[in-house]
């Protein structure tokens, strides 16, 4: 079952508060209940993967303003059917900012969100179920633009509430903290 990777994770993680621990356990009904949840042709929702990811010294993390959604967000997206979330979220990083060498902050799930994603062109409203991993970027490497962003920076950590402060990211950015 292409799901048990995912479930195993989930299943050693610990979420933050009654909010994130909502949230966890909706999402775990929802990869048990949808064989189907790595497809973004399920149109109720789908897995998503992300990093939140830390500069070499740890004083910034890697964001990028979403052209469609016009908010900053860490670098992540669709899994397209593949079960590997760990995989999809470097493969994210690497092809929404150019940063390709990354190392593992902390094992296992940092982070899971749940959120709508608005209706748009022809696609209902519907969640994405977001796993999130913790990276620290190896040092020296450039930031690459692609498309699907306004821009992409390392934003020092202490200034991550002037570009986004919805609980979603003030959780991570607190997880940050207490490192």
């Amino acid at each position: 079952m292409k799901r048990n990777s995912l479930l195993s994770l989930l299943g050693a993680y610990e979420p933050e508060n009654g909010n994130e621990n909502n949230m966890y356990r909706e999402m775990l009904d929802f990869v048990r209940n949808n064989p189907e949840c790595f497809e973004r042709t399920l149109l109720t929702g789908h897995v998503t993967a992300s990093g939140w990811v830390l500069s070499a010294d740890r004083s910034s993390v890697l964001m990028l303003h979403h052209r469609k959604l016009d908010r900053w967000f860490q670098p992540g997206g669709h899994c397209d059917g593949d079960p590997d979330v760990e995989a999809v979220a470097r493969k994210e990083i690497s092809e929404e900012t150019g940063i390709e060498q990354l190392a593992l902050y902390k094992k296992g799930i940092f982070d899971v969100d749940i959120h709508l994603i608005p209706e748009r062109n022809n696609l209902p409203a519907h969640n994405h179920y977001d796993v999130r991993f913790l990276f620290r970027a190896e040092p020296g490497q450039s930031i690459v633009l692609n498309d699907e962003s306004m821009d992409v920076r390392w934003v020092p950590v202490a200034d991550i509430e002037k570009l986004n402060n919805s609980e979603s990211i003030m959780r991570m950015f607190r997880k940050t903290i207490a490192l």
